[in-house]
């Protein structure tokens, strides 16, 4: 057995998109296009608005946050809500308290057929 530990102070701080207080642990980058990563958005951070290179899936696990695409507004999201935008898409996210999420990107996705519209 081996611990591992992806606490955030050990993470990758993203700054492209002029983004503020966003850290990922990468988790998984094989060869095809797919990646797993951990999210932490501190508080008062944004992801700053950016195409999605692929699709991409974002699951909420702690805190709460906001997410939109470009041209529309800010929707709340918390933990058990997972966000889905497609390859192409201009979307951003942040929050003003803090929160952490999953995020799951590669072209085979495919949110409707495991979770629930709601």
């Amino acid at each position: 057995m081996k611990i591992y530990s992806f606490k955030q102070n050990t993470g990758k701080s993203i700054q492209k998109f002029n983004s503020q207080n966003v850290t990922i642990h990468p988790l998984l980058k094989p060869d095809e296009p797919f990646q797993i990563g951990y999210f932490y958005l501190e508080a008062n951070s944004v992801l700053g608005m950016h195409p999605a290179m692929c699709d991409q899936l974002l699951m909420i696990t702690s805190g709460s946050g906001w997410v939109r695409i470009e041209g529309e507004d800010k929707i709340e999201v918390e933990p058990g809500m997972a966000v889905f935008w497609q390859k192409g898409e201009m979307h951003e996210s942040g929050s003003a308290t803090g929160m952490t999420a999953i995020v799951a990107e590669g072209s085979r996705l495919d949110p409707e057929r495991y979770l629930t519209l709601g």
